[in-house]
């Protein structure tokens, strides 16, 4: 009886040792995943909403590590603000694990006439980034936990396409350029 049981161990034990010691590091939000329903702050903290609710039809979700710093504030929300595809890209939102008088000054400072049409969200408590497990230990850098580097094209509340940063804060995956590419 035990010998038989053996196997079914080893092999329990083997699939238990990949899963901590495996190569690849582990998978974050994917195609075909729902937007989670959680809710941001836009402009105030009183004003919440839900990114599930108001990406119905085409959209894209800007995540970000900090407002105002250099990379992010230089050139990689710039780059879609900037971009002339933007404008196929459907509902665009930029997220940050900052607060809601934060986001709305910093988008104010990037898109003073809001021309752009992006719309900018705190997600202080990371309810967001943590349900799409795109958060990193920021700590070193930024004081405490942060949101990982991505691009998330959405269609009708699901992810179409997903472009995340693999060092969490370097940008080429989800610069404007690459991520609107086939716009």
């Amino acid at each position: 009886m035990l010998a038989a049981r053996l196997p079914a161990a080893r092999a329990l034990f083997a699939g238990s040792l990949r899963s901590h010691f495996h190569s690849t590091s582990r998978a974050f939000v994917q195609v075909g995943d729902k937007i989670p329903d959680v809710e941001l702050m836009e402009n105030s903290p009183g004003n919440k909403i839900s990114l599930a609710n108001e990406l119905k039809g085409r959209g894209l979700i800007i995540g970000v590590p900090a407002a105002y710093s250099p990379a992010c504030s230089e050139s990689h929300v710039p780059g879609y603000i900037n971009s002339p595809k933007l404008k196929d890209a459907g509902s665009v939102f930029v997220v940050s694990v900052n607060d809601a008088f934060v986001m709305k000054a910093w988008g104010k400072t990037l898109d003073p006439s809001g021309k752009s049409g992006i719309r900018f969200l705190a997600d202080p408590s990371l309810d967001l980034t943590s349900a799409l497990d795109l958060s990193f230990d920021g700590s070193a850098i930024f004081g405490g936990p942060r949101s990982k580097r991505y691009a998330l094209v959405v269609e009708d509340g699901k992810v179409k396409e997903a472009y995340v940063e693999p060092d969490n804060t370097g940008l080429n995956v989800s610069a404007a350029d690459k991520v609107l590419a086939g716009k």
